[in-house]
């Protein structure tokens, strides 16, 4: 199971998720987490090209 601290150290922020996605996110496993993770890492290397453009949707990914 996903700590929420973990993922806050990991760089996701948290602030608008609502009470249904924190629950899917602490149900994470540690396998799913990496993927999460990588995903998210992809994106922020991927600069201006990929952005979120608003909070629905994704915006815990970046």
């Amino acid at each position: 199971m996903a700590d929420l601290d973990r993922l806050i150290g990991l760089g996701f922020d948290l602030a608008y998720a609502t009470e249904e996605q924190l629950t899917v996110l602490t149900s994470l496993s540690d396998q799913e987490i990496a993927l999460l993770v990588d995903v998210k890492r992809r994106l922020d290397e991927a600069g201006a090209d990929v952005e979120a453009h608003g909070i629905e949707g994704g915006a815990l990914l970046w």
